[in-house]
């Protein structure tokens, strides 16, 4: 059998990039949510459009009522110059009033000392500022501040309001918006309302925010949302590195500790059991430093047997060897004779030990691949006592049933294991009973357990020796009983079928002489 090398194992684990990926694309989504639903730019300029628009109504409401001529239905330069600065003042708003005939008619701009200076930022010269306006046109796009799609250009119309449309609404009577990129790529927003008494319009009143105020309040918003995503980034990352450390590194560990009994090369390995995660991968640790202690068990108790086997099989070749080497030099009949008796009576020895090895060997593997199925313990016991009634198996013995079952009980198993390890305790008693003796078959249900005992008249068994029958190749029997005729093997077969099918099996010596076996297997059904 060749032996692979353990597989190289990259530093992190697929299942640690797994857990990043799945926590990554979670908040990813949970971004995208953010922006899309919480943090709506066309949600946001609406707000300001509605905004705007029932300030500049309040306005051209106050101008209509204190700045107005109803004779003359013209505007009161006088009175309307003073209101429109009080009334435009507080806001971060810029207010336009045009005559009916569109001509402008007052400024905030040349009333306000705020909107007196005006700033402009210069266009980029060298490629440095030109790739970070480029970029910085990108993120406002990516993040929603400035969309990719096309807006009308902003431009000053001097006196001339007619050249915006929504003053020529307003002059019509209606209320009307409008949305524009100046030359800084900044949306500028503009609401015009009439200003207007009794249906009367006397003039159009164009309220407008600077340039750049609503993308201010974007990137602020945007900045903020990105401070918050940089930390959850961080925890994420932090918590799935944890949940790697925690699950992913000690997954590999076990992996590596297999690998490591797998190749050999370091004696016995064994598998870090864990105890103290109390989750489930200590209950798998336990569980694999289980199975790798009964491996070794199990690769120990073959070892054991092949020492056994080998140890067996040597004794009888031994006496054959012998016999064969003095049966060339025997000098007459009589001596070549026994020479014969005693090949022919090695020959069967090692017949015997090969069949009962080849059978105990067969077992194991039979019991763990081959499924139980209910066995009627009743029926079973019936038949196997009634051959040795009709035969000559009990070589005189009387074998007596005693039964007190309940009706159909019956046990998990297979039926010709379970008859073997009774056939193989019948012939044991038999073996050790004198000529017209008895060996009595009882059968109890006791605690969910069918009780089962084996009794013989023999001499019993020696207190020392009650555990030690079971062991394989175990045999100590009267000298009448002849050298050779057991191979050990029939006990310790027993107590591995019953103790397969869930079962005990011990003995014990009875007190008015004689041993007793008994077996114990767990009821499955039990009709009265």
């Amino acid at each position: 059998m060749s032996l692979t090398a353990p597989p190289r194992r990259a530093r992190y684990s697929a299942l640690t990039r797994r857990i990043v990926l799945v926590n990554t694309a979670v908040l990813l989504v949970l971004i995208g949510g953010v922006i899309a639903v919480q943090s709506s730019r066309v949600g946001l300029i609406d707000e300001r459009l509605t905004g705007i628009e029932a300030q500049a109504e309040i306005v051209s409401s106050t101008l209509a009522e204190y700045a107005t001529d109803p004779e003359t239905h013209a505007l009161k330069l006088k009175q309307a110059e003073p209101l429109l600065r009080q009334l435009i003042a507080p806001t971060k708003l810029r207010g336009r009033l045009y005559a009916t005939d569109g001509s402008l008619a007052v400024d905030t701009r040349d009333l306000l000392a705020r909107n007196v200076v005006q700033t402009a930022d210069l266009p980029p010269i060298d490629s440095w500022s030109q790739t970070k306006e480029f970029l910085g046109r990108l993120y406002d796009g990516v993040m929603g501040i400035r969309p990719f799609a096309r807006l009308d250009p902003y431009f000053e119309a001097g006196n001339d309001g007619r050249v915006y449309g929504e003053v020529n609404a307003a002059l019509a009577g209606d209320t009307a918006s409008a949305q524009r990129v100046d030359e800084q790529n900044k949306l500028v927003l503009s609401v015009a309302t009439p200003v207007q008494r009794f249906k009367a319009v006397y003039g159009a009143l164009l309220v407008s925010t600077e340039g750049g105020d609503i993308d201010d309040v974007l990137r602020e918003e945007r900045a903020t949302l990105l401070d918050v995503f940089v930390v959850a980034i961080v925890v994420m990352l932090a918590s799935s590195l944890l949940l790697s450390r925690f699950i992913a590194r000690p997954v590999l560990a076990l992996a590596d500790a297999a690998d490591r009994v797998r190749s050999g090369h370091a004696g016995r390995e064994t598998i870090p059991r864990m105890e103290e995660r109390g989750d489930e991968i200590g209950d798998l640790a336990t569980s694999f430093s289980a199975m790798t202690r009964a491996l070794y068990d199990r690769i120990d108790a073959i070892e054991r047997f092949a020492a056994d086997v080998a140890h067996e099989l040597k004794n009888p070749l031994t006496s054959l060897k012998s016999a064969v080497e003095m049966l060339a030099r025997a000098r007459d009949d009589d001596a070549r004779e026994r020479l014969m008796a005693i090949v022919r009576n090695d020959v069967k020895r090692i017949d015997r030990l090969i069949t009962d090895i080849s059978d105990a060997s067969r077992l194991d593997a039979e019991l763990s691949r081959e499924s139980s199925a209910p066995v009627e313990l009743t029926r079973l016991l019936e038949t196997i006592v009634e051959v040795y009634r009709f035969t000559e198996i009990s070589k005189g013995v009387e074998v007596v049933l005693d039964l007190d079952l309940p009706k159909d009980a019956t046990v998990l198993g297979r039926d010709e294991r379970i008859g073997q390890v009774f056939r193989n305790l019948i012939d044991n008693a038999v073996s050790f009973s004198a000529a017209g003796g008895r060996v009595t078959v009882s059968a109890r249900a006791r605690g969910g357990f069918a009780r089962v005992t084996v009794d013989d008249d023999g001499p019993g068994i020696p207190a020392e020796n009650l555990e030690t029958i079971f062991e394989r190749f175990y045999t100590e029997r009267p000298q009448e009983h002849g050298f050779g005729k057991n191979s050990g093997l029939g006990l310790s077969i027993a107590r591995q079928i019953v103790v397969s099918s869930g079962g005990r099996i011990r003995a014990e010596n009875r007190e008015s002489g004689g041993a007793r076996f008994v077996v114990e297997l767990p009821l499955a059904r039990a009709r009265p």
